[in-house]
This record gives structure tokens, sequence and C-alpha cells, in this order.
């Protein structure tokens, strides 16, 4: 008898320490249309996850508009004290909130960990007369409105990105023609048609394109060149702005299983294949995670609304 209680003991323990990296299942809520940066994201995160086992299979829900906040909302009202379920975000999202003075707040869902950075590329069609930045500088300062540029929705960060350069040459906030997406990947067809003069999104989103010659790349908003592009800084144009995003938990969940997704989505960014990814895309890993996460976006929150608030963009 003592010799089966100390089995049942060890398996028990054993259960324990593998369920740490072992959720049943996980279900991804993507506040954005499918082929966009979070999607990109997410899905590379459920599969690496997948790979390595800390999961056991992975569900994918896309729910876009309004800058993440419907997917926000929809969280946040049905994955309560769910811990298989997640949603993936970042600056866009917390942006968002404050433009649209949303009533559900990223602070009501448990923060898991800040994942990546990204910088934005400043796009036009192949066929563009547009050649470099100074070109489209030009017909943006004579008349702001017949410069269309397309992007994520109202509030994206390369909404806030365009507002940036607008007050950098001295055009008004209020006189950009901004043609709201609901996601980087919703954009693309718009550029290369022409439907929109300017695009902008992360580089990695619009990268193969790039590469096939159907979109032209003018500048990239780092402080310097990347892959090649020159930045808006080295054209003269004081302007370094960069993306992040990151994974929560939904509301409710207990510390015991906000501790163990951490532990899951760390080590699913710790593997070989994620590493691959970052510099397939160009993206830069950050990670911090928990409560360190949780004020970086509280002081984000912050910092953005101020900036919505200079770009006269609250609605």
């Amino acid at each position: 008898m003592k010799s089966l209680t100390r089995a049942l003991a060890c398996a028990a323990i054993g259960l324990a320490a593998t369920g740490a990296l072992a959720q049943q299942s996980l279900k991804f809520l993507i506040p954005s249309n499918p082929g966009g940066g979070w999607d990109q994201t997410g899905r590379t995160l459920g599969k690496v996850m997948l790979e390595g086992k800390m999961i056991s299979s992975a569900q994918y829900d896309n729910k876009g508009g309004a800058g993440g906040t419907i997917g926000l909302a929809q969280f946040v009202n049905s994955a309560k004290g769910d811990p298989n379920q997640v949603m993936i975000g970042g600056q866009a999202m917390v942006a968002a909130v404050e433009l649209n003075k949303s009533a559900v707040k990223v602070q009501q869902v448990t923060p898991l960990a800040r994942l990546v950075a990204e910088y934005s590329v400043i796009v036009v069609p192949a066929n563009s007369p547009y050649k470099t930045m100074a070109d489209v500088i030009k017909d943006f300062k004579a008349n702001p409105g017949s410069v269309s540029w397309g992007a994520g929705s109202a509030g994206s960060t390369e909404h806030l990105l365009i507002g940036l350069i607008a007050k950098a040459v001295g055009v008004e906030g209020g006189k950009i023609n901004y043609i709201a997406f609901k996601g980087g990947g919703e954009a693309v067809p718009a550029i290369i048609g022409g439907h929109v003069k300017v695009g902008a999104s992360g580089l990695g989103e619009f990268q193969e394109h790039i590469r096939s010659g159907k979109m032209r790349a003018l500048a990239v908003s780092s402080a310097t060149a990347m892959e090649g592009i020159p930045s808006l800084k080295e054209q003269g144009i004081d302007v370094v702005f960069g993306n992040w995003r990151g994974i929560w938990g939904a509301p409710g969940i207990t510390p015991a299983q906000r501790d163990a997704l951490i532990k899951s989505v760390k080590a699913g960014t710790e593997t070989a294949e994620w590493k691959s990814m970052l510099t397939k895309m160009g993206w830069t890993p950050v990670v911090i995670t928990g409560d360190e996460f949780g004020k970086f976006v509280d002081d984000e929150s912050k910092s953005l609304g101020q900036l919505v608030d200079s770009l006269g963009l609250r609605k």
C-alpha cells in the first residue's frame, strides 16, 4: 500500500510538472484579418508550441476591426476564466483603445508576454510615379488630400506613423487622406492595384511583395536602413517609430494558470523554429513577461494616448 501511495504521488508530481508546459489545447484569438502581423505572430507561435509539444492542439479565430478592439471585446466577454484561450495584440490595439475611447480596456485581460518588435515600411505600387520619399512628401505638402495612404485600422501603428510623418513635414494631421483596412494583408491588393497611392505596414508583411517587384519600398521607420531600404531619418524626415506585439491570457484566470501559460509561451520563443522566423520576418525579440509586461502596457497606454491627442486623432 505504501509503495502504491508513493507511486501515485510521484505520478501526480510528474503530471503537475508536465502540465506547466502542456496545456490540453490553446485557442488563439487574433483581432485582425488573416495575413497581417498579429496573424503571422499568433500562427507562428502556435505552430512552434505545437511542434515543441508545449500544447496538444491549436485553434485560431480571426476577428478584425477597429484596431483590434472588436476582438478584444469578444475576448473579454467570452473567455473569462478560461486558461486555454489567449489573445494576440500589440501597440495598435493599445492606441486604438485610446483613439476610440473604448469601454473595454487592454488592462481587463491577463498580460503574459511581449514577444517581438517590428519597424514599418512605406511602399508604393511598382508602377507608381513616386521613386523616393521626397516625391511623396512634395505632393503631400502641396496638396495633402491628393496622397491617399493605405494601412491598418484607425489608430494602428502605421496610422500613428503617418501622423508623425505629417507632423515632421508640416502637414496638419486632420488633412491626412487615410484609408483604413482591417489588417496589412487586406491592404496588399489595394496597394498593388494602385487604389491607394502609398501603403504602410510591418516590413515582414510586405517583404515578399517587395522582393517580387510588385511593391517599391521607399523607407523604413527604423533609425537606419534595413534590407537595403533607407530610413525616414536618413532621408531628412525626423521620425523613428517601432511596433511591438504580445500575448494575453483570459480575464480571471488564476496566478498558477497565468504562470503555466507564460512558461509555455517562453518555451515556444526559445525554439530554433521561432528564432528562424524572427530572422525571416525581420522581427526583433523583446520578451518581457507577467507583471513587467503589464506595467509596460500601462505606460504605453499613457504615451500613445498623448500621441493620439497631439495628432488630433481622438474621436
